[in-house]
This record gives structure tokens, sequence and C-alpha cells, in this order.
């Protein structure tokens, strides 16, 4: 029988071409290697860079302070022992000066200026009685038939009666006085802060009724450090910010002679813009934070998109002749719009990456486009990365 070809290489055969396969297997993967290592790199990212500009940034000094009343008034009582008949005004309310605010009952008071004037009626009825007296004495004493002691009398009761007549005048005064303080007014225009004066009671001299904020003016009292004191000077404009986010424009008025021995702080105080409404954006008792502005310098500036805040400190991404970025840490100063002064860290030609710094590390490359202004009604797009092949 003819014999039959094998369907299967000899074990021992297969043993030796098992080596040879897997010498080929490295060898292509050694090519494989290669040609990846001498492939070109691709860029990370699309970025657009700038150099930094030069800008003058205003010079602001910061402060906290209260907010309070440039001048509040008092306003007490000036009759003793008369009830309170009515309360015309409440906190908050607007008064001009001479306003009533409010009455006392005038019952015994009308009396006792009734009882003063028919007192002085009186005295001055006397008075012309002695005035006559001693008119005739002096005429009776050119004839003889009066003698001097007499005639001295006369004119000595005259004079006594003309002093009557002025004591009844001087008391007829002060019970209208007596009236007029029945009617609590105003000593300013301003606005009412505090209110104590109530209906029904009996109060005595000097007792506090109400407290007036003068013509609605507030200032803030500012602490600023002994070191920064003299930077300072009346007339200096304030922008003094309100709780509710609003500004308010302020001057200074004056700045404390003295420095607190505990806080090394002086008070500047900060004239605010009077206004009467309830709707102030600041108030009496707040407490709110401003800023003094001292001018102007000149200052080295990047655009904000260009800083990276990484753990807290902030850097900027410098590129390389080689399309690489290199990670530089800087200091940053002012802020003006869209842009942040540089006080240290950066050459002032260096070219930083702005558009798509914050998506950079160090080392990477990149690909550098012109940048092109976005639309205006468009929001501007973010930066994109390109895939790696």
């Amino acid at each position: 029988m003819p014999s039959s070809t094998p369907r299967f290489l000899p074990l021992a055969c297969s043993a030796h071409l098992l080596p040879l396969v897997f010498l080929l297997a490295l060898s292509g993967c050694g090519k494989k290697e290669d040609e990846k290592k001498n492939a070109p790199a691709t860029p990370a990212l699309t970025v657009t860079v700038a150099r930094p500009s030069s800008a003058s940034l205003p010079l602001r000094l910061g402060a906290n302070g209260n907010v309070a009343a440039w001048q509040e008034a008092i306003i007490g009582s000036e009759s003793a022992g008369l009830r309170l008949l009515e309360v015309r005004v409440n906190v908050g309310d607007v008064v001009k000066k001479g306003e009533v605010l409010a009455v006392f009952s005038a019952d015994t008071v009308n009396a006792d200026v009734e009882q003063a004037r028919a007192a002085l009626q009186e005295a001055q009825a006397n008075a012309a009685e002695a005035t006559a007296n001693a008119r005739r004495g002096q005429v009776l004493k050119s004839s003889g038939a009066m003698s001097e002691q007499q005639v001295t009398q006369y004119f000595t009761a005259e004079r006594t009666a003309q002093a009557r007549v002025a004591a009844a005048k001087a008391t007829l005064a002060q019970q209208n006085l007596r009236l007029k303080y029945t009617q609590v007014v105003a000593p300013d225009s301003g606005i009412i802060s505090a209110r104590s004066a109530t209906v029904g009671a009996v109060v005595g001299v000097g007792t506090e009724m109400f407290r007036l904020i003068r013509q609605g003016r507030l200032e803030w009292r500012a602490e600023v450090v002994a070191n920064d004191i003299g930077r300072i000077k009346p007339g200096t404009r304030v922008t003094v910010k309100a709780a509710n986010g609003s500004e308010v424009n302020g001057k200074v008025r004056m700045i404390a002679p003295t420095v607190d021995a505990q806080t090394r702080t002086a008070l500047v105080y900060v004239d605010l813009p009077p206004s009467l409404s309830s709707n102030a954006p600041l108030k009496a008792g707040m407490f709110a934070g401003g800023e003094f502005e001292l001018g102007a310098s000149d200052a080295m500036t990047v655009p904000q998109q260009a800083i990276a805040v990484r753990d807290g400190f902030s850097y900027v991404f410098r590129l390389n002749p080689d399309s690489r970025v290199s990670q530089l840490k800087v200091n940053t100063g002012r802020r003006l719009g869209e842009r942040i002064e540089v006080v240290g860290g950066l050459a002032p030609d260096a070219q930083i990456v702005v558009q798509g710094a914050g998506f950079l590390n160090d080392g990477d490359l990149v690909r550098n486009v012109p940048a092109t202004p976005a639309p205006a009604s468009a929001p501007a797009a973010a930066p994109s990365k390109v895939a790696a092949r």
C-alpha cells in the first residue's frame, strides 16, 4: 500500500521552528516602537499668546468701619409735671426744623398765664396811681404845702410800683414760656432715630423723648492702621460699599488726632451724602468696607485669562521657542477690568499663553494661533483639546 503524506510536522521539526517565530515577533515589535519614536509630537492644545502691557492703575487703600450719625440730637422735655397728651411722630419719620413732635396738656399752664396777666394789670394800675401821686407831690413841694419827706415817699412809692410791674411782666413771660414748652418741636431737620415718649406719661424736665439724626447726615468711621494714616488727607475721595452691594461716594472730613493704643488704628471720618429716604443703602450702626482713592501708578498687567490659580498660588505659562510652555509662579496685585497687575515673577517681554492657560501643564507642547476677536453677541468659546493620534 502506498504510504500517506503526514498532515503535521514531526514534533522535533516544530520545536526548531518556535524560536524563529518568536524572533520574528520581537523584530516586528521593535519596528513599531521605532516608528512611534520617530513620529512627530502632537500639540496638546491650541492657544493664543500675548505680551504683558503697561497700564495706569488706581491706588486704593481698603479699610473697614462703622456707619454712624454725623450728629444725633437728643430731644428732651422742658416741662415738669405735665401729662403728655399727643405724640405726632415715630421712628423713621422725616421732620423739618420747628415741626411739632409732641404736645403736653396745657390746662394748668393756661391758668397760670391768666393769673400772671392779672397780676401784671394790677401792678400797672398801682404804678399809675403812684406816678400821679408823685407828680402832685412835686407840685405841692414848690408851694410849701408838703414837706420834703412826704414828697420823697411819693417818689419811692412810684419806683416801687414800677418795679412790681417789671416783676409781673417777667412772671407773665415765664408762664408764656411754659406754655410754649408744652409743644416739643424739632431743633433741626432730620430723621427720628429713636422714640421713648408715651402718651399719658408725666415726665420731668430733661427726660429724653426722641433722638434725631440731624439733616439725615451719616458718616463712615474707617479704622486705618497707623502706617497708612500719612497717605490719607482731608478731602480724599472714598467709595463705601453697602451690605446690598451698592456703592456710596464720600469724602474724608477729618482724621482722628489720636491712635488707639490697643489696636494701633486711627479713625478716619468720612462724610456721606445726606439721605432722608428710608430706603437708603447705608444706615447708622452698619459695618461697611470701603476704599480710599489715593491716585494712580504705572503697572505691568496681563489678561485675566492668562492667570491660572492652583493650590492657592497664581501661575502663567510662558511660550518657549520650541513651542512648549513653562509654568511660572507670579505675584499679582491690583485689578482693572479684565486685566490683572503682575508685581513679580514675569519678564516684561515674555510671551504668555492667554486663551487655554487653565488647561495646560508645565512642558506641554502647544500650537500657537493668532487671536481672533469673538463677536459681541456670541459668548467666547472655550479652548478645545486636540485629539492625540
